[in-house]
C-alpha cells in the first residue's frame, strides 16, 4: 500500500523527534511518502496529487484546517468530479488522521484518541485489519467541510481567535470564552439581524442573527468537555443547522450558559434547529464572517450548503 503523510510543521502538540516516531510506525506498515505544508492551502495540493498518482492513503498530521485542506484536495481530484457509478468514497484514497493540533474536533467525533502516538496505534491496527468508515461530508458553495460551518458570531469569533494568535497569543479556552463575549458585545450590529435560511420548497427563515451547520456532533469541545448544538447530528445523515433569531443580550447570555453549563442543547424560543438537511442556502442583507471547520475564510453574503453522504474513507 502507497501512502502520503502530510505534516503541518506547526502542529501545536508534536515534536521533530514525535515526528521520527510517527514516520517509523507507518513505514513498518506502508510504503511512505513524507510531504511537509509549507502555507496556506498547500495540504490541499499535496492531497490532490497523491490522489491522481494513485495513492491509496492519506495520513494528516496537523489540526483541523490540515484536514479539511487534505479533505480538498482529495474530494477535488480528477477521480472524484468524474460522473462514475458508485460513491465518490469508492474513488479516492483513505484518510488517516493523526491529531496534532490545539482541538482536533474531527478525530475526537471520529472516536480518535486525543494523544498522537495512541491515534497512530489506531491507524496501524486499521491497516491491519482492513477497518475503516465511510463518512458523509458537508459542502459550502465548492469546498467541503468534515465538521462544521458557521456565519456571523461564531465565524467571527474564530477570525478575532486567529488574529490574537498572530500576536503570539495561544490558543486555549479562556481565549475562546473571551474573543466570543467581545465579538458579541462590541463586534456585531444586534439590532438588525441580517441572515435568511432558505430552504427548498419551504418558507425562509428570515431575521437570523448567526448560523451555524454541523455535519456531526459535537460542534466543538472546550478542553476535555464536547459542546452540542445539534447532538443529534451525524456523519451518516443530512447537515444539521442551528441559528439564533435575534442576539439579544438575555437570549445569547442564556444560550452561552446552557452551552457553558450543560455542555449544550440549547432551547429557546430565538433558537431554530433542524436535524438531517439536504440541502440549504444561507442569504444575509451585508458580509458576514465565514468559516469551515474553525477556518475563518473571509466574509460572504451568500453560501449553498449541501450534504454529500458516502464521501470518505477515514481509518478510525
Amino acid at each position: 500500500m502507497r501512502a502520503l503523510l502530510v505534516v503541518n510543521p506547526r502542529a501545536t502538540t508534536t515534536s521533530e523527534r514525535s515526528r521520527d516516531v510517527l514516520v517509523r510506525a507507518l513505514r513498518s506498515a506502508v510504503d511512505l511518502t513524507v510531504s511537509y505544508t509549507e502555507r496556506r492551502g498547500h495540504a490541499t495540493k499535496l492531497a490532490r496529487d497523491a490522489a491522481e498518482s494513485g495513492i491509496d492513503l492519506v495520513v494528516t498530521l496537523g489540526g483541523d484546517g490540515t484536514v479539511n485542506e487534505a479533505v480538498n484536495g482529495l474530494l477535488t481530484a480528477p477521480a472524484a468530479l468524474a460522473d462514475l457509478p458508485g460513491s465518490i468514497a469508492d474513488r479516492v484514497p483513505t484518510l488517516a488522521v493523526v491529531p496534532g493540533g490545539s482541538t482536533n474536533v474531527f478525530a475526537r467525533a471520529l472516536g480518535m484518541p486525543r494523544d498522537w502516538a495512541d491515534g497512530t496505534s489506531v491507524i496501524l491496527d486499521g491497516l491491519r485489519d482492513g477497518r475503516h468508515r465511510v463518512i458523509g461530508l458537508g459542502r459550502a458553495d465548492d469546498r467541503y467541510f468534515t465538521f462544521t460551518a458557521g456565519l456571523g458570531w461564531d465565524a467571527a469569533t474564530i477570525r478575532r481567535v486567529e488574529q490574537a494568535r498572530q500576536r503570539g497569543r495561544t490558543s486555549t479556552p479562556a481565549l475562546y470564552m473571551r474573543s466570543t463575549i467581545g465579538q458579541f458585545l462590541v463586534g456585531m450590529d444586534r439590532k438588525n439581524p441580517p441572515m435568511t435560511l432558505e430552504w427548498p420548497g419551504e418558507t425562509p427563515d428570515t431575521e437570523l442573527g448567526t448560523v451555524i451547520v454541523q455535519n456531526t456532533a459535537p460542534w466543538t469541545y472546550v478542553g476535555d468537555r464536547p459542546v452540542h448544538l445539534n447532538p443529534d447530528a451525524s456523519f451518516d445523515r443530512g447537515l444539521d443547522v442551528t441559528a439564533l433569531r435575534k442576539l439579544t443580550v438575555p437570549s445569547s447570555a442564556r444560550t452561552v450558559t446552557q452551552l457553558a453549563w450543560r455542555a449544550g442543547d440549547p432551547r429557546g424560543k430565538q433558537v431554530l434547529r433542524r436535524h438531517d438537511v439536504t440541502e440549504f442556502t444561507v442569504v444575509a442583507s451585508r458580509p458576514q464572517a465565514f468559516q469551515l471547520d474553525g477556518d475563518y475564510l473571509g466574509e460572504r453574503q451568500k453560501v449553498h450548503f449541501v450534504s454529500v453522504p458516502c464521501a470518505l474513507r477515514v481509518i478510525c
